[in-house]
């Protein structure tokens, strides 16, 4: 593809896009309207932006559609799309086995009530990074911690902090999460290796918080936990996954193997026949419609801005703050925070970001295994701290108005923690040692 020099005119197709989303978001909370951030679906607004786009570069129609198409196909963002289907399908089938449930009872029947908002953090945690979704683990987890709260006496808004620092530590961290998949092949990069950079950033704030939680979060009477029933065969699908994901196996085959299982366990408990079963798996293919969509857009959306000189442009003016590696981290960091702030969504952030991050990492030599881990991080944090973003908006709504926004930011521990051990990775290299003994092969880069 030539690219066209350096315009901000090429830019304007994503102003459009995140201007749109944004805009609507804010007029629909000013207006009072319930998950005001998430009534416009994502893809409408870069529809929209491609729309733009396609008076905005030069050449014919064909030329255009050539260019647009292109973006769309690239081998990157159709693995991508097929790693959604599948996750969404192992996600659907095994909590429609049961394996959510299961799960998050087992949790409550292994730890002491005394440390019930250690416990939260822990079992939330677990179950996100199991199913790839921080939504998912806030919904399951959410009511059951508001009333062990209530029994025990724990204040009420450390709970909730506790609740969604582990939902937003799994959706980080997770190999099967929608912001891990976006940052890996966005940079392509492997999960594994971006597991274990990942992981030495996101391992020492979580034990960090637990610790935090098992001082602050004494409650004042024990809770009597009822005994709550679950199937240990139910909880293996997850294991098998994370176990076959740890190991570096191929994400196709993980998922495969989880979606099976999850399927096999389902039918010999009688949660589902075989239509049933098919059932799930293609409700699980729907449920990622909307990402799915979206990163085909932004895939030839990006293409059209390039084309256009857009991303040139952009990067011409980030460069001038950017003296060398280190600063390139922070720049990195910084577009994905702010796109996330923008937006309200920790994966939409990702892929907006994800070319000019790749640029950025070849020309200042940032490992991309490193910048893959820098997009996730800043994406989370920032989409487990935002008023706006559903995992806060759901997490509050089950209080039904007892608990706001303010009294629950105080206690975002894991969060700021967070950005404080990822910032401060940037200057001193401490989770950098599987870089270190893995280095980079930029001959072959791409």
């Amino acid at each position: 593809m030539i690219q066209a020099k350096a315009s901000f005119k090429g830019l304007i197709p994503f102003i459009v896009f995140i201007g749109l989303y944004l805009g609507t978001g804010v007029f629909l909370q000013m207006i009072g309207t319930e998950m005001a951030f998430y009534q416009l679906p994502s893809p409408v607004a870069a529809f929209v932006g491609i729309i733009v786009a396609f008076f905005i570069v030069d050449g014919t129609l064909k030329h255009k559609v050539h260019i647009f198409l292109r973006g769309c196909g690239q081998e990157d963002i159709m693995t991508m799309c097929m790693v959604y289907l599948l996750a969404g399908a192992f996600a659907t089938v095994a909590k429609a086995m049961g394996g959510v449930d299961a799960t998050v009872n087992l949790g409550l029947a292994f730890i002491p009530p005394q440390f019930i908002a250690a416990g939260i953090f822990i079992i939330a945690a677990f179950i996100s990074t199991a199913t790839g979704t921080s939504v998912g683990a806030i919904v399951s987890v959410g009511p059951i911690a508001i009333g062990l709260a209530e029994k025990s006496g724990v204040y009420l808004p450390l709970v909730l902090g506790a609740l969604i620092g582990g939902a937003m530590f799994g959706d980080n961290l997770s190999m099967i999460s929608d912001t891990t998949i976006a940052s890996t092949r966005t940079q392509g990069v492997e999960m594994k290796d971006k597991f274990r950079v990942n992981l030495a950033i996101v391992l020492p704030t979580a034990l960090l918080t637990i610790i935090l939680l098992l001082i602050f979060g004494q409650p004042t009477q024990t809770p009597q936990i009822e005994a709550l029933s679950y199937n240990v065969i139910k909880v293996l699908p997850y294991l098998l996954v994370l176990g076959m994901s740890l190991c570096g196996l191929n994400v196709f085959l993980v998922l495969l193997s989880g979606i099976i299982a999850s399927g096999i366990v389902g039918l010999a408990y009688g949660d589902f026949g075989l239509l049933g079963f098919s059932t799930n798996i293609y409700n699980g293919f729907t449920s990622m419609n909307e990402i799915f969509i979206l990163s085909l857009f932004t895939g030839g959306l990006a293409g059209l801005v390039i084309q256009a000189g857009g991303i040139t442009w952009l990067l011409e003016k980030v460069e001038k703050l950017i003296k060398g590696p280190k600063s390139a981290e922070l720049g990195i960091a910084t577009l994905v925070s702010l796109t996330d702030i923008a937006v309200a969504n920790n994966t939409v952030a990702i892929i907006i970001n994800g070319s000019i991050a790749k640029q950025l990492s070849n020309k200042y030599k940032v490992d991309p295994r490193r910048t893959s881990t820098l997009l996730d991080v800043f994406a989370c944090i920032w989409q487990g701290i935002i008023p706006y973003g559903a995992q806060m908006l759901i997490m509050l709504k089950f209080t039904e108005g007892s608990v706001g926004f303010s009294m629950v930011f105080p206690f975002l521990w894991y969060q700021g923690l967070l950005a404080i051990f990822a910032i401060s990775s940037i200057f001193v290299p401490f989770a950098n040692q599987y870089i270190k003994k893995n280095p980079w092969n930029w001959d072959s880069q791409s």
